[in-house]
């Protein structure tokens, strides 16, 4: 058992921060840490079922596709297959999806409902705490 931890907050939505978080994600469980995302306000749609609709570059960003699939750069869809095949878990913050009036259903297989607490007990342990 591994005690490397990650601890990360997706609070931003949008196709960089999915890139970012996922990319942070993987990596940190390739080297053989735990990691636990928290997906909160607009960094709940990379989670959706529609994020592939949802997520999108940031104006003045655009050129950034053709460099992603010029550097090979797997899909969101493909990190976040690569993210729950290596244990990371996924939690989805319950306030913030209350408040947005949105259910589990909503939400790809694999998402965990929690709140902050739920986050946090597994955060006071963390080696890495990230916000994006």
């Amino acid at each position: 058992m591994t005690n490397k931890k990650v601890a990360l907050i997706a609070s931003s939505g949008g196709l960089e921060t999915a890139y970012k978080v996922l990319n942070i994600a993987t990596a940190a469980a390739a080297l053989d840490a735990e990691v636990a995302i928290f997906f909160t306000f607009e960094g709940l749609s990379i989670i959706h079922k529609d994020s592939e609709q949802l997520l999108q570059l940031k104006p003045g960003n655009e050129g950034l596709a053709e460099g992603f699939k010029r550097a090979n750069v797997p899909s969101i869809q493909e990190l976040m297959n690569i993210a729950k095949e290596s244990g990371v878990r996924l939690i989805g913050c319950q306030m913030t999806i209350d408040v947005m009036g949105l259910q589990q259903e909503h939400f790809i297989d694999g998402v965990e409902l929690g709140g902050a607490a739920t986050f946090l007990d597994f955060a006071f342990d963390a080696q890495v705490s990230l916000n994006f």
